[in-house]
């Protein structure tokens, strides 16, 4: 009978058979032989026999699944486990320990331990585990190792190992592996931080939410002369300046709230009281849900590049002699005022004062008795103007100033006064007492409506009329005389275009016998042949030419050109005397004969008794000997001389007796008013005598009418031009002019 106690006790046991074997129907009565109840008791028993067969195939399965997952859990578990013998051969391990040796597991079978553990580690595992083969069993031990995989790599792992049966050479030992990789690289991380923290040569300082400083490095005490001690659990703004305002501390609030950073430079106080510049980057640090745990600021003091900074601004931006602003300064200055200015509707006056007599002073005493004038005459120029005015040194002896918030344009006058009486009044140098002015050129912005170069160039400009009208004064700049002025000199401009691209042409205006009818010769006229706005008068243009470089290259082009004409009309059977104008500027040039004699030569077949010069006495000869020496050479080589104009000028008489004169010529203003006007009459019959006298030509302009030609023959003037006769042509229509004119036989005689 099974008494075994395998899943139920043999009293269960039995009452189960009994009730399958009544379920079966082979129970039998009580009063049956004994023969039927031995069978009876064979019965149940075979059923318990199946029953308890039934129960231990259950537990065996039970126990074969518990293997599994035991196998299970055993080969894949997060640590690697195996079994060392005493002299630390390994025995068995699981797939987790093979796994972190990189190698199958029959290779690592039979194979020493120690052969597994770096070099440096080795006599600490050695020693580890003589210590643990002295103890008694369930001795434990642990130890970090650095383990060589099949691959040469090294892995960190802490060793965990127990005696677990049998002494020495017998015994085993259970030997625990964890991958501690990752808390090793986390301690290095965190070595280097603590490393990095305790030598940055940057002060760092933690601060906690409460606005508490937690922790600071070296550096910082290095930076700042607070120990760690004496600013732990002080607010960081025991290393306030006081040279930020509230601005300052709320954008950079700002900027940590709304990006968790901040970087800028900031003044902030040493312990002992000094300041100093730093460049501070403040951090939010945050948890992994993204919590504000603290804040990290990190400096570095950058006083003493701030420090070269400014010394280099002053040396870029200030007169290393007098201190004061140089012309790069000036500049900005200079566009912040016109803004200024703009922004509040003042006048601002810009300054360009150049001292009168400085380079003498320099020269004679030297230049550190100079520069002493200089510095001198600089300080009582700042003593006269406000905080907000501006002086720089632009120049060797030459200033600039810029006053400001000027509200009408005689206040700058009383300024410019006192600045002038304070450069006039003597300085006493190395015991000597010099002595000089001041010439000021001023415009005001922004009547003067220019930007900040041109107002300067300005300025500059009424400097030197200021000089010329004899120093020691100033002198207003004139937008619009400047305007007109820049007009003229691109009219100029586009002359001598018109002149290099041959747009001028000469018209001519014939002269003519008014008794004979005979045509004596034509006065040339320069007209301009504008490309865009047509044949333009003299009116137009000459007044642009006078006093210019240029009037003396175009009057070379019209005597040219007069010359050249000559022989054209000469090849067409057609021989006139032609007159070209000479301005005075043009006469008076050293080389006017010189020139004049060259013309000639390049043109050869002109008689120079057919070219005739006419001086323009409106244009005021300046210098009446030398013009009279040049006519006269002229009048050698041939050349015939006419006034013209005459009686026009303040000294007409003066010209007539001083110069070589062949022809005088009536002003056509006198002609056409003589019919009406008895003092114009007058005036040219005067003339016409005068010229009777000294055995001179005499030509009569402006005749309109035959009444007028009548008038001047009985006055005794026989050679006239003018509109009645004809008006100025171009050269090539004047010789069918000379013969239409020839044969109507014109005449103009008194009553005729």
């Amino acid at each position: 009978m099974v008494t075994g106690n395998v899943g139920r006790n043999a009293v269960e046991l039995r009452q189960e058979a009994e009730r399958k074997l009544a379920a079966r129907r082979l129970l039998l009565p009580d009063d049956e032989p004994s023969s039927l109840r031995l069978v009876h008791e064979l019965q149940v028993h075979q059923i318990e026999l199946e029953m308890q067969n039934e129960e231990l195939v259950h537990v065996q399965s039970e126990l074969e699944h518990a293997l599994k997952r035991y196998e299970q859990l055993y080969e894949n578990a997060p640590v690697g486990y195996l079994t060392l013998s005493a002299d630390g051969i390994i025995g068995a391990l699981n797939l987790t320990a093979a796994t972190m040796f990189g190698a199958e597991r029959a290779v690592l079978v039979g194979r020493r331990f120690d052969a597994l553990v770096s070099d440096g580690d080795l006599p600490l595992w050695r020693a580890a585990m003589a210590s643990m083969l002295r103890k008694e069993c369930g001795g434990r031990q642990h130890v970090d190792l650095a383990l060589r995989q099949s691959d040469g790599e090294l892995i960190h792992a802490q060793v965990d190992f127990v005696r677990i049966a049998g002494q020495a050479p017998d015994a085993a030992i259970l030997v625990t592996l964890t991958d501690i990789g990752e808390r090793k690289r986390a301690e290095a991380r965190m070595r280097l931080s603590a490393s990095v923290f305790a030598h940055s040569y940057d002060g760092i300082m933690i601060v906690d939410l409460e606005g508490r400083i937690v922790d600071t490095n070296p550096a910082f005490t290095r930076i700042t002369g607070y120990t760690r001690d004496e600013v732990v659990g002080q607010n960081p703004r025991i290393l306030a300046s006081g040279r930020h305002g509230t601005d300052f501390y709320a954008g950079m609030w700002a900027s940590l709230h709304e990006r968790d950073f901040w970087q800028g430079e900031i003044w902030n106080r040493r312990k002992t009281g000094e300041t100093y510049a730093e460049k501070l980057a403040i951090s939010a640090i945050r948890d992994d849900e993204g919590k504000l745990q603290q804040y990290v600021g990190i400096s570095s003091d950058i006083t003493s590049s701030k420090l070269h900074e400014a010394e280099l601004d002053r040396i870029a931006h200030f007169d290393s002699l007098t201190g004061v602003p140089n012309r790069r300064l000036l500049a900005d200055r200079l566009e912040r005022a016109i803004a200024h200015a703009r922004r509040a509707g003042k006048l601002l006056a810009v300054c360009y004062l150049d001292l009168d007599g400085f380079k003498p002073v320099n020269d004679l005493h030297g230049h550190a008795v100079g520069d002493e004038l200089l510095v001198e005459i600089t300080r009582r120029l700042q003593g006269q103007l406000r905080g907000d005015d501006t002086i720089a040194r632009i120049g060797g002896d030459e200033f600039a100033i810029l006053i400001n918030d000027l509200s009408e344009a005689n206040e700058v006058e009383v300024a410019l006064e006192r600045l002038l009486c304070a450069v006039a009044t003597p300085v006493l140098v190395q015991g000597q007492e010099l002595a000089v002015s001041a010439s000021i050129g001023v415009t005001l912005y922004p009547t003067d409506d220019v930007d900040a170069e041109p107002l300067l160039r300005h300025a500059d400009h009424a400097m030197y009329q200021a000089k010329e009208a004899g120093k020691n004064r100033f002198f207003l700049f004139d937008p619009d005389r400047d305007r007109k002025a820049q007009t003229h000199r691109l009219q100029l401009m586009r002359l001598r275009e018109a002149l290099n691209e041959n747009e001028f042409v000469l018209h001519y205006q014939p002269k003519v016998d008014l008794v004979s009818g005979e045509v004596v010769g034509a006065e040339a006229l320069i007209r301009w042949q504008h490309p865009e706005r047509g044949l333009l008068m003299p009116g137009e243009f000459l007044a642009s030419l006078a006093g210019s470089e240029l009037q003396r290259g175009v009057g070379e082009w019209v005597i040219d050109s007069v010359l050249a004409q000559i022989v054209s009309w000469n090849a067409e059977g057609l021989a006139l005397t032609a007159s070209a104008n000479v301005s005075a500027e043009h006469l008076l040039q050293p080389d006017f004969a010189d020139r004049m004699q060259a013309a000639l030569a390049r043109h050869p077949a002109v008689d120079p008794r057919s070219l005739e010069l006419e001086i323009l006495e409106s244009a005021a000869l300046s210098d009446m000997n030398q013009a009279a020496r040049v006519l006269e050479r002229c009048r050698s080589m041939g050349l015939r001389v006419a006034l013209d104009d005459f009686g026009t000028g303040y000294s007409s008489l003066t010209y007539f007796r001083t110069l070589p004169i062949d022809v005088l010529k009536i002003d056509r203003s006198f002609v056409c008013n003589m019919l009406g006007d008895k003092d114009d009459r007058g005036i040219v019959e005067i003339v016409v005598r005068l010229a009777e006298a000294f055995h001179c030509g005499v030509v009569a302009e402006g005749v309109e009418t035959q009444a007028h030609g009548e008038l001047l023959v009985g006055l005794g003037c026989r050679v006239a031009q003018g509109y009645g006769i004809a008006r100025p042509m171009p050269p090539e229509e004047l010789p069918s002019w000379v013969r239409a004119w020839q044969a109507a036989a014109t005449r103009f005689l008194p009553g005729g």
